[in-house]
């Protein structure tokens, strides 16, 4: 598998990240392991997690599955939502990224976490608190490198300019929302990681299922993830009128390709500017060895334009502002 340098280091990653999310939950301990073995044994290096999927299930799983592995591993898991029931058991405070981090080493059974990333912003903690913490972890040899993830573009920017000035470790990593039903990151998140080297891993990267194929118009699901999520990856959310003309393109190029629809858009992400190793979720090793298909092939320019136009956003101000009267060299 080819592997690409994460954000602005010296540490490469496979250019398919493997999600664990469902570990635990509707994938069973042994599947879970088979599927990171049979990721490593192809060439995969980047496994992420959080402390929180499945109360901590996730992460103990995957300790056992890279016990006798943990040279060949790019681990990444992640701190800041509820671990306990008192306040100070949630956020991107001091204590509780020293705690989050102690309990997640226990969990995976390593010594070092190698991409270590806060879940979203925590609007009460102070962000130098957050990041002189993290410096503090990568000096210790606890954490290698650190990441963030759901940042709004100005959160990413006053991270990065705060670390810059204080001369701390900066986040060389993002993990957004990203997918050809997710494009929100276009309006300035992407542009900003592809500004200041800021290395990108979208989760819900088949639009938690949507771009699957298996859903029809008109006929809410009764089962399934999308049955039952809520928030980013619900029904209300996936069903619009732009969403299933995107499917539609999506289930057309499958069909003249012989594909998997959910190929398709794991491919379009593949070769999106910016992006760098796009998560892999699968709750059954059949999903997995489908998406891992993704990479036996490529669209054509063609497929892909097409893809990227159905796809985009509303031109919106202040962008529209920008384009009219953007300056151009003539040479």
């Amino acid at each position: 598998m080819e592997h690409r340098l994460l954000g602005k280091s010296g540490l490469a990653v496979s250019k398919l990240c493997l999600g664990t999310m469902t570990f635990g939950n509707t994938t069973n301990e042994k599947d879970s392991i088979d599927m990171i073995h049979r990721f490593l044994d192809r060439g995969g290096n980047f496994l992420d997690t959080a402390d929180v999927y499945v109360q901590g299930k996730s992460e103990e799983i995957v300790g056992k599955a890279i016990k006798d592995r943990r040279s060949e591993v790019v681990l990444a898991t992640k701190v800041r939502f509820q671990t306990g029931k008192d306040f100070n058991s949630a956020g991107l405070s001091r204590k509780h990224i020293m705690d989050g981090v102690d309990a997640s080493l226990k969990r995976l059974n390593t010594d070092y976490i190698d991409l270590y990333q806060v879940h979203v912003w925590d609007e009460f903690t102070p962000v130098e608190e957050t990041l002189r913490v993290l410096d503090d972890l990568v000096s210790s040899g606890k954490v290698r490198y650190i990441g963030c993830s759901n940042f709004l573009a100005w959160q990413l920017m006053k991270s990065l300019c705060y670390s810059d000035f204080n001369k701390f470790v900066r986040y060389i990593s993002i993990q957004p929302q990203y997918s050809l039903v997710s494009m929100e990151m276009d309006r300035e998140v992407l542009p900003l990681c592809i500004e200041e080297n800021v290395g990108v891993m979208p989760w819900a990267a088949i639009g938690s299922g949507f771009l699957s194929g298996k859903y029809s118009k008109g006929l809410q699901p009764t089962e399934g993830r999308l049955h039952k999520a809520m928030g980013e990856s619900s029904w209300e959310n996936r069903n619009t009128e732009k969403n299933w003309k995107i499917l539609h393109t999506v289930m057309e190029i499958a069909e003249q390709r012989g594909a998997k629809p959910s190929q398709v858009a794991l491919n379009w992400l593949l070769d999106k500017k910016g992006i760098t190793s796009p998560i892999l979720g699968a709750n059954t090793l059949d999903q997995f060895e489908e998406n891992m298909g993704t990479l036996e092939w490529k669209l054509t320019e063609d497929e892909w334009n097409k893809l990227d136009e159905v796809s985009a956003l509303v031109d919106e101000y202040p962008n529209r502002f920008i384009d009219k009267f953007r300056r151009t060299l003539n040479v």
